[in-house]
């Protein structure tokens, strides 16, 4: 299985009442293999995985299995701040037909390099699916350090990182440490840059609401073609950006919401878009084309 492209990091659609609209949840997975999309994040951050219930997500990772029929890859989101339960979420995840668990850094707790290198093994071990590691220290409160990944990447069922850190540099720092890991951008601004410095893909927000768009650049970088994608990717720079003038997910929602194509279900603590963010939201998706 090779993780690479443009990796969309799906929303939950919910109804009113903040519970799962299955009949969206089909359209979503179908428009995306449609549109191009490399590979399906299932119930990360943006799905909406801390108020998601284990039940839930077994159910949504099933279903999304069952509707791309090995069209293209389906990773679930398995972490949690502690390592027991987040090998129980790996095994239920694996076991429900996922084929690439995404583990986020243990958070609130903020553990030391060695507690997380400890973290990522005993789940690697437990479980017979890749992992993906996953850094984003703007919502965990701990940075998973390129030493570290190279640590890791050492294990035979850690296959990549999703590197949330912006920008080339650290993209670098992880390759010099471990020549030929695969890495994937998870922050859309800087996505084409990462890859320039040699990042794989990126797992993004964005292709919530432009799927083409997203595979169509991160192919072209793929290619080495830079000027085309950076045109492209420039266009874009502005929808990247207004997906998070609140916190994510709540503009992506938004965003589809305006789009038709889910409804405004959203689980607390999160709330739908206040209305400045919605007409940022609105603003970009017209400067986007999509609206």
């Amino acid at each position: 299985m090779e993780l690479s492209g443009s990796l969309v990091a799906i929303v939950t659609p919910m109804e009113a009442d903040g519970e799962i609209d299955w009949l969206a949840w089909d359209a979503l997975i179908d428009w995306h293999c449609e549109q191009g999309s490399d590979g399906i994040v299932v119930v990360g951050t943006t799905g909406e995985s801390p108020t998601v219930s284990l039940e839930e997500a077994v159910e949504l990772v099933a279903k999304a299995v069952e509707r791309v029929d090995g069209r293209v890859p389906i990773i679930a989101g398995a972490g949690t701040h502690a390592t027991e339960s987040t090998i129980e979420r790996a095994r239920v995840l694996a076991d429900a037909g996922a084929d690439a668990l995404l583990v986020v850094t243990p958070y609130y707790n903020k553990p030391p390099q060695a507690g997380l290198i400890k973290h990522f093994l005993s789940v690697a071990d437990a479980v017979s699916t890749p992992i993906v590691l996953y850094n984003v220290p703007g919502r965990t409160g701990v940075d998973l350090l390129p030493s570290s990944t190279a640590t890791l990447a050492a294990h035979p069922r850690i296959v990549a990182i999703k590197e949330a850190v912006a920008g080339p540099a650290r993209v670098r720092e992880i390759l010099d440490a471990a020549a030929n890991f695969t890495v994937l951008s998870g922050d859309d601004p800087t996505f084409v840059a990462a890859m320039e410095a040699g990042a794989k893909g990126v797992i993004s927000v964005s292709a919530n609401v432009v799927p083409r768009a997203m595979h169509e650049i991160a192919s072209l970088a793929q290619q080495g073609r830079w000027d085309e994608a950076k045109a492209l990717d420039q266009a874009l720079q502005e929808l990247h950006q207004g997906m998070f003038v609140e916190p994510n997910p709540i503009p992506a929602k938004a965003a589809l919401k305006l789009m038709g194509r889910i409804e405004s279900g959203i689980r607390l603590p999160l709330v739908e878009a206040s209305p400045a963010a919605e007409a940022t939201v609105r603003a970009v998706l017209k400067t986007a084309g999509v609206l």
